[in-house]
């Protein structure tokens, strides 16, 4: 498994439950299509900053993530409240546990 980490700074704190709203309605399908989906997550990081963390079968399926996210941005429109290029780190998953069981 290969996780895409892509971290976000600089953020409109005012507009982050927008963000988080066109995520889940329009990202998160557009990502759970492409081959080797296997989770994504996003994280309010504080300090106007978001994690996002995307799981999929290899390498190259993640970077092609990577390209969906930013044609998103794009088409979403979201330059003002994504004003920066985010950070992004990837690599293979070493560790893992699918549930927890309390």
């Amino acid at each position: 498994m290969h996780a895409i980490v892509r971290r976000y700074e600089g953020l409109d704190q005012n507009r982050s439950e927008e963000l988080s709203k066109k995520v889940n309605e329009t990202l998160v399908p557009s990502l759970s299509k492409l081959p080797g989906f296997k989770g994504y997550f996003l994280i309010d990081a504080g300090d106007s900053a978001m994690t996002s963390i995307g799981l999929f079968e290899n390498s190259t399926q993640a970077d092609e993530s990577t390209r969906v996210a930013a044609s998103w941005v794009r088409d979403e429109q979201l330059e003002t409240l994504l004003p920066n290029a985010p950070k992004v780190t990837g690599g293979n998953v070493l560790a893992h546990v699918n549930g927890i069981t309390v």
